[in-house]
């Protein structure tokens, strides 16, 4: 029917654009073209659909013309699979883009195109006319030697063609080499892209190579420049009375960091004292502004690195050693300078007052999570070690309890489920993958920082200054309806009325709390929701239900909490006048939207070493059986998640026992003869198939 639908079209838009065709109704169209009156309604939506799609415009009279094709632009982002999409300037919906109308475009190209199918309740379908810019310049792969040439694979499935290099640009790489290509021609329909070698990353067996090859892939870099380097050693240096001079001295007070036993860069300290009742809580973090001037070559390098990025092997962090190591680290027995947040709460958890204050601190003792965790369990070596630090621990255990029930009673959504650990050997391969754990300890710091986050955000949203927020937008509607499909799997349900409510979200995880699928259910809630990001705009904070939210905790690893204190404390010295505002209210939608997508880079940075760490655990399980649970169903197959988290496809073609048809309002697999469904949430036993660690999959088979 499509195709007689199609040729249609085609008759109509040869008669509109011959030369000779002067505008006419539709009734008069079918008279030229001797169309039967019974099948009038038949042509209006064959012109109905040329009108949807741009190519003929209909007048007020109701006669058709031939239409001009509104040449739209966008990013084009290819699939693996050939074809693509563009996320279009119009702010409608993504365009598809098949493999016949690429137009020889690249991987992140900006392109102009235009629409050639719009049928209503489908999604538009576009073809690309014209390149306008080429935004990737580097490329990863893995290289392989001709006599006379050789080329490279890219690691990036989107890049879809191997590239060319020629003799003399190889750079002496060789077999096995992953290497990072410079583009010099970008090829085209019926060319190959070419390109020179400008680093070689190592061998692919070498230990490390694997991960290192994901990081230049997406531009991360990992090396500082030596001016960068220079000038955190001399800025690096001991805290000297002068740098006291003016700040509110606080190393009398009896205060501790807690972190992770592998952590570093130590850039909170945390204070609590009861005092007429009342708890007098400070959370105390590293003055990094007083080292990393404005404009400095340290500011330019972390502004352009924006985050420090956490993966299975190392880190990559935003600052130099030097300084998140070093003099930024709140190191136990040593006077540190700091931004202190100190609130004071009532007994059920009320702020009172706080203050905001330039400090010098002196942490007294490095505590462990794992070691605040035992004190909480009253083990009595834990006791004994932090005898005098006992008491403070309990008091935060308290205030943390009192402050995390008050958070849960507005609605903020605690997602507290595992994120996973890759275990790794001294040659990066992976031995065991796990959740994180997740004490009563982290919770505390986690509720400290929270409430600090909050209180500077709503303190300075009322100042109505230039300031950068951590914003969180209400999900979509339809992800929600998604959501809510696959919990009634399991006999769950959301209450969802005009618009969804972070409380109703909460009482989903509270219900799930203890069951095995909650790690499920939680991780899908979270995928329901959009991406928190950095505004200069204050909106809230969906997930944690909090009217006002900042990023004000770690300015060692993340920008915009530098950022924000260099404000503070210019504000602080009263020097936040008319034009350092206007300076602020300029830079600030920049900061918010380079932060922003670094962070989104970071993070898939962690999710595909992940990802390919996962795989290549699970080649040494192939043909071993497991129990998942089916979190996803597509009409391809059905993803099947397992309990150590590692997720993989079994595909509808090898599904053997019968022929499966993908339910879309059911979110499931259904059998044509035999009618076994297959849908979200059900537990099914599964075979390793396959674990392909260059593309980070795996595919299971039904044991």
């Amino acid at each position: 029917m499509d195709q007689t639908f199609e040729k249609r079209k085609k008759v109509i838009i040869d008669f509109i654009s011959d030369d000779l065709y002067v505008p006419m109704k539709i009734k008069e169209i079918a008279i030229v073209l001797q169309i039967p009156r019974e099948q009038r309604e038949e042509l209006k939506e064959v012109l109905d659909a040329l009108v949807d799609e741009g190519r003929i415009t209909l007048s007020k009279r109701g006669k058709y013309s031939r239409g001009q094709a509104v040449h739209l632009k966008g990013t084009f982002q290819a699939n693996a699979r050939g074809f693509g999409f563009i996320s279009a300037e119009d702010g409608g919906e993504d365009v598809f883009i098949s493999e016949d109308n690429l137009g020889g475009a690249f991987h992140g190209d900006e392109v102009e195109f235009v629409i050639i199918s719009a049928h209503s309740g489908r999604r538009r379908e576009g073809k690309i006319v014209k390149i306008l810019s080429h935004s990737v310049v580097r490329v990863v792969g893995l290289f392989e030697k001709s006599r006379d040439f050789g080329f490279v694979r890219p690691d990036n499935q989107r890049y879809l063609k191997d590239i060319y290099i020629p003799a003399g640009k190889e750079m002496n790489a060789m077999n096995g080499h992953k290497v990072v290509v410079e583009l010099t021609s970008y090829g085209g329909e019926h060319a190959k892209p070419e390109g020179r070698v400008v680093e070689i990353i190592g061998h692919i067996n070498d230990p490390g190579t694997d991960i290192l090859s994901i990081v230049m892939d997406m531009g991360i870099k990992t090396e500082f420049p030596e001016k960068v380097l220079n000038q955190a050693v001399r800025v690096g240096k001991p805290v000297s009375d002068a740098d006291c001079a003016g700040r509110m001295d606080l190393r009398d007070w009896q205060m501790v960091t807690i972190d992770g036993e592998d952590a570093k860069d130590l850039d909170d300290a945390v204070s609590l004292t009861r005092e007429d009742g009342n708890f007098r809580l400070g959370v105390h973090i590293a003055d990094v502004a007083n080292y990393v001037q404005e404009h400095s070559a340290l500011d330019r390098e972390a502004l352009e690195r924006g985050t420090s990025v956490y993966l299975a092997d190392r880190v990559i962090p935003m600052l130099p050693h030097k300084l998140s190591n070093g003099i930024c680290s709140l190191n136990a027995g040593e006077d540190r300078l700091a931004l202190s947040c100190i609130m004071t709460l009532s007994p059920s958890g009320e702020m009172l007052d706080h203050e905001i204050a330039e400090t010098v601190i002196r942490v007294d003792r490095r505590m462990s999570y794992n070691g605040v965790a035992k004190i909480l369990d009253q083990e009595e070596e834990a006791l004994k070690e932090h005898e005098e630090f006992v008491p403070m621990i309990l008091r935060m255990k308290e205030l943390s309890d009192i402050i995390r029930a008050k958070r849960g009673r507005r609605g903020s959504i605690n997602f507290d489920f595992p994120e996973t650990k890759v275990i790794l050997d001294e040659k990066g391969r992976p031995t065991d993958i796990k959740p994180y754990e997740r004490n009563a300890a982290t919770k505390i710091i986690e509720d400290f920082m929270l409430m600090a986050n909050e209180t500077v955000a709503e303190e300075y949203f009322w100042r109505d200054v230039p300031f950068l927020y951590r914003t969180h937008e209400v999900p979509d509607e339809e992800k929600i309806r998604q959501l809510s499909t696959f919990i009634n799997n399991f006999g769950y349900h959301i209450h969802v009325r005009n618009e969804v409510r972070p409380k109703e979200i909460q009482k989903l995880l509270e219900k799930v709390e203890g069951t095995a699928e909650e790690p499920l259910i939680s991780r899908l809630a979270l995928r329901s929701m959009k991406r928190a990001r950095y505004t200069t705009e204050n909106t809230g904070h969906f997930g944690l239900a909090a009217k006002y939210y900042t990023h004000f905790t770690s300015p060692i690893r993340r920008y915009p909490d530098l950022q924000i204190h260099r404000i503070i404390k210019e504000n602080l010295r009263g020097r936040l006048n008319e034009e350092r505002t206007a300076h602020y209210a300029e830079i600030l939608p920049k900061v918010a939207v380079q932060c922003s997508e670094r962070e989104r880079t970071a993070d898939e940075a962690e999710r595909e070493v992940i990802k390919m760490k996962k795989a290549e655990y699970m080649r040494d399980h192939i043909g071993e059986e497991f129990e998942g649970v089916i979190s996803g169903v597509t009409k391809w197959g059905m993803y099947v998640e397992l309990q150590n988290t590692v997720e993989g496809l079994v595909h509808v073609a090898d599904m053997w026992d019968d022929h499966y048809e993908f339910s879309e309002e059911n979110y499931a697999l259904i059998g044509e003869h035999t009618g076994k469904t297959y849908k979200l949430g059900q537990t099914v036993g599964v075979r390793v198939a396959d674990a392909d660690k260059v593309q980070r999959t795996v595919n299971f088979e039904l044991a």
